[in-house]
């Protein structure tokens, strides 16, 4: 079965484990962990599909009482920036809250980074 390569220091919060234990037991194609993006700034996407040039961020924090970071105005336009330069540089970026993280959708995504990275 394929594995994720993980190069984050820090271990994966709660649903980007959730996340990486679905991918792997529905068989999905190696995936970086923490991949560096972008040349210049120091941007990491939460997990990466090199051959389809696919980024996958975990949204977490978005139900977090007060706002987390993702829903709060600077970090929300810090995201929104990512995002941007993660697709003029050619990467499709796929952002999955919390809810979106079911074995459905995971196979629906795993058939799609398959189809695209061949």
């Amino acid at each position: 079965m394929p594995r994720l390569r993980y190069r984050a220091t820090t271990p994966p919060s709660r649903i980007e484990a959730k996340f990486a234990l679905y991918w792997r037991s529905l068989g999905g194609p190696e995936l970086e962990r923490e991949l560096r993006f972008h040349p210049e700034r120091k941007w990491r996407a939460d997990f990466a599909h090199i051959s389809s040039r696919t980024l996958i961020e975990i949204e977490g924090g978005i139900l977090v009482e007060g706002g987390g970071r993702h829903n709060r105005a600077a970090g929300f336009i810090a995201d929104a920036e990512k995002y941007l330069e993660a697709f003029l540089a050619g990467w499709i970026v796929v952002r999955l809250t919390s809810t979106q993280i079911t074995a459905p959708n995971i196979e629906r995504l795993i058939r799609r980074v398959n189809h695209v990275g061949t």
